[in-house]
């Protein structure tokens, strides 16, 4: 079993203390900001869930976590853990699921930030492979504030190989690529059963996972910004395509 380890940040700890509080181990206040609302509540949430309460200075928050974007509280507890992958079968038999695929997504930041938009637009799961993909680290869930714990996400020892099996459950696969068998993504039929798949910022998808594609999406950009920017990145992209989703659901 992995380390216990230091994650950081208001939201992200409020989410570890709400979903999960027996992972928590200690919480650390920074001094000075105990009497702050906020960190009051999580405090108070420790409290009741039997999680020591220590206080620190500043500096030394900084050096637990590795990060200065603390805010004032660290918490010192058992790592994320994803999902198991026999669970994409509850996901697939609604019909309206919607999942979300990451492919080589391995900036922490963008790979939180993504959670963060899965979990505001409904998404049931994320998707990704286990290798060349970012970990479920304190930084993924500082950025994500508080998402990466509120939604599954489950890591796949092969890709394409999941691809298929979503597809003999009746989700239909779009790929985001700036392809020129791609069409604007405001055309396609994204209601019923989805999964979106975005690639990463520089390579895209990789080869086998856009031929498990039943169909390929752009995102249009107007006039000139078609040729200046290649690409938006992944975690815009992500927010974008996610609410032409929802957009359509509605």
């Amino acid at each position: 079993m992995a380390k216990p380890t230091y994650f950081y940040g208001i939201h992200a700890i409020d989410a570890l203390l709400n979903i999960r509080p027996l992972d928590g181990l200690s919480l650390f206040i920074q001094k000075g900001r105990e009497t702050d609302e906020s960190i009051q509540a999580l405090i108070e949430t420790a409290q009741a869930n039997g999680i020591s309460i220590q206080y620190a200075q500043k500096d030394n928050l900084t050096q637990l976590c590795g990060s200065p974007q603390h805010q004032g509280v660290v918490i010192h507890a058992r790592p994320m853990s994803f999902a198991d992958e026999g669970e994409l079968d509850n996901f697939t038999a609604k019909d309206d699921c919607l999942l979300l695929v990451l492919d080589q997504i391995t900036d922490p930041h963008n790979f939180g930030a993504c959670l963060r938009t899965a979990v505001a637009m409904g998404v049931d799961a994320v998707i990704c492979p286990k290798h060349h993909a970012a970990s479920l680290t304190p930084t993924v869930a500082k950025v994500a504030v508080g998402a990466a714990d509120m939604i599954p996400i489950i890591s796949v020892t092969n890709l394409a190989r999941t691809l298929g099996q979503l597809k003999q459950a009746g989700v239909f696969i779009f790929g985001t690529a700036l392809d020129e068998t791609a069409r604007p993504i405001q055309q396609a039929d994204l209601t019923g059963k989805v999964a979106l798949v975005m690639g990463s910022e520089g390579e895209g998808m990789r080869r086998l996972t856009s031929e498990h594609c039943d169909e390929l999406v752009f995102i249009p950009m107007p006039g000139n910004a078609q040729g200046q920017l290649q690409s938006l990145n992944v975690s815009v992209a992500t927010g974008m395509a996610l609410y032409e989703v929802v957009r359509q659901r509605q």
